[in-house]
């Protein structure tokens, strides 16, 4: 399992202090830092069984300074989007957890996390 950090955010923190605690093994990607690709975000967005949008903080300074909160929530936009959470990291919603099984969370309360353990 794979879990998509930001040190800096309480959510992370506390996901990786259960995961610790429950033994998991998995891996830290620091995604501000190691920065995932259009693919990647395609690949997990396809494991959340989740639209762009709906990872993206749009509450950040950036994405009212691009806009997103205005652009359109659509098939025809999501491009637009991945593109944007690429060139933006710091717009995607954190922690993310891939499980082993395939499937993906946005494990930011501590049942999201325990839901990736059981996926393991």
């Amino acid at each position: 399992m794979e879990i998509w950090i930001n040190p800096a955010c309480s959510k992370c923190r506390s996901a990786l202090t259960l995961l610790d605690e429950e033994g998991a093994s998995y891996t830290v990607r620091r995604y501000l830092e190691d920065v995932p690709s259009e693919d990647e975000i395609r690949a997990v967005l396809g494991r959340l069984g989740l639209e762009p949008w709906e990872i993206t903080r749009t509450g950040e300074a950036h994405a009212k300074e691009l806009g997103v909160g205005e652009w359109a929530r659509d098939a025809g936009s999501r491009e637009r989007w991945i593109s944007a959470l690429a060139a933006h990291p710091k717009l995607i919603q954190r922690p993310i957890i891939t499980a082993e099984d395939g499937t993906a969370v946005v494990a930011r309360t501590d049942e999201a996390v325990r839901d990736a353990l059981g996926r393991s």
